[in-house]
């Protein structure tokens, strides 16, 4: 180790505080540089970034051209409020973009700084909605388990895992949460049809809470951190149809899914459904620059544009350098056709995953759309028993410490999210890595030494 990687190291143990990351660990991997779909660390070593940092590294790392636009950006106007009557060109222009690719009618934006502020912003959005409209008691809020919808007070409230919500109690009141569509899960839905299990289930607690009280249904089309569940193809049309049968908004959280992810611009349009409000962040910049985008509905943004307007805004809102970044971005990911391009990719990884992963006792099920994929872990193929996992000792740890692969653990799941640029080599890498640990683990979570 170099004196300068040592001492980066003892700087972060003694000052940085890492969201899931006990004080007592020890070990950091501190990254310095990247290019591509691959990064390096501070002692030298080269990984292959095969979860695009947090599903968002869309156009790939170290790319010059996002650089120079931001540069350019500071030297013109680095900042200037949005609040009011005040905007900015790069604003302005982006706001234009998205309205042109999001599905009909969504042409307004409300920007933010990422997913979790965009998703306060909806669920206040939709609440405020049926209050300028006199549904004053429409305060309830729709989600799922197994949901993830950021870490404030509403998303966090409306994500569906306990470790979430224990010890920042009391939550947000007034959510309610319904079952997953995880069709690998057949247990979930008692031998019934999934989609008619969950739409039954849908009404029933519809006509519990009373429509009347129901402000919204917020979703992520694909769950990502619930391990990247694809629900069937028939799930979101109807339950866009039961929404609509009660006067209830329907919130899509496509932080992860947009912007190419999926092989679309937007999951909506990948499952032929058109929200109220779809929320996006991550990949609207590549990670470049934090920043966030609601594209909401002509019909509620009437609503809310009524009288005094919207009463809610972020400092950051419409940031002028964050906003030519995305439209540098939107402009790569078009220049170098990446919608297409997550689609064949993604198609040959899922078949290089099946081939060389197959044929393992541990894996049951792989799943994909575009540049979104999981391999499920289960004791037992037969019972679908989930893996028993060792904290210590977790096969994407293992995956990155002997071959430098970096992948996702979610919900019993490896989960990948590469760049949207990873070659058909890298794929063929990442996958090989996956093998040399998951054909060493044992029903019981143990691995073998390699």
């Amino acid at each position: 180790m170099t004196l300068d990687a040592a001492r980066l190291l003892r700087l972060d143990r003694e000052h940085v505080i890492h969201p899931y990351l006990p004080g007592a660990a020890t070990e950091r991997v501190i990254m310095t540089e990247g290019s591509g779909c691959r990064l390096t660390d501070s002692e030298g070593r080269s990984y292959l970034d095969a979860t695009g940092g947090l599903w968002l590294a869309q156009v790939g790392h170290g790319r010059a051209e996002l650089a120079d636009v931001a540069h350019e950006q500071m030297r013109k106007l680095e900042y200037f409020t949005s609040f009011w009557e005040f905007s900015n060109d790069r604003a302005i222009e982006l706001a234009a973009r998205l309205a042109s690719i999001a599905p009909d009618p969504l042409n307004h934006v409300y920007f933010t700084s990422g997913g979790s502020e965009g998703n306060e912003a909806a669920i206040k959005m939709a609440r405020y909605y049926h209050h300028r409209r006199g549904d004053t008691n429409r305060t309830w809020i729709l989600a799922r388990d197994k949901a993830y919808h950021g870490i404030g007070y509403g998303g966090g409230s409306a994500t569906g895992f306990p470790v979430y919500h224990e010890g920042f109690a009391p939550m947000m009141p007034h959510v309610s949460h319904l079952t997953p569509p995880w069709p690998y899960r057949t247990e979930l839905y008692g031998g019934e049809d999934p989609t008619d299990f969950l739409i039954r289930e849908l009404q029933e607690r519809i006509a519990e809470i009373g429509a009347d009280n129901i402000a919204a249904m917020i979703g992520e089309p694909i769950m990502g951190v619930g391990g990247m569940l694809v629900p069937p193809a028939d799930y979101w049309p109807r339950v866009r149809e039961v929404l609509d049968r009660h006067g209830i908004l329907l919130i899509f959280d496509e932080v992860v899914t947009a912007y190419g992810r999926v092989g679309e611009w937007f999951a909506a349009r990948y499952f032929d459904v058109t929200p109220d409000i779809i929320v996006t962040a991550k990949g609207i910049t590549s990670g470049y620059v934090p920043l966030g985008a609601l594209l909401v509905g002509d019909h509620v943004a009437e609503v809310l544009l009524r009288d005094h307007g919207f009463p809610m805004g972020y400092t950051y809102n419409g940031h002028p350098v964050a906003t030519a970044v995305a439209l540098a971005n939107l402009d790569l990911i078009e220049k170098e056709d990446l919608l297409a391009r997550a689609t064949t990719i993604g198609r040959f990884l899922h078949t290089e995953l099946e081939a060389r992963l197959g044929d393992l006792p541990v894996v049951g099920e792989i799943r994909s759309v575009g540049m979104m994929l999981a391999v499920e872990l289960v004791a037992d193929r037969a019972t679908r028993t989930p893996l028993p996992l060792n904290p210590d000792r977790m096969p994407h740890d293992v995956i990155r410490r002997e071959t430098g692969v970096i992948v996702r653990d979610s919900a019993h799941s490896l989960v990948l999210s590469p760049p949207l640029i990873m070659t058909e080599a890298e794929a063929g890498e990442a996958a090989d890595a996956l093998r040399g640990v998951l054909e060493r683990t044992a029903p019981d979570g143990g691995i073998r030494p390699a």
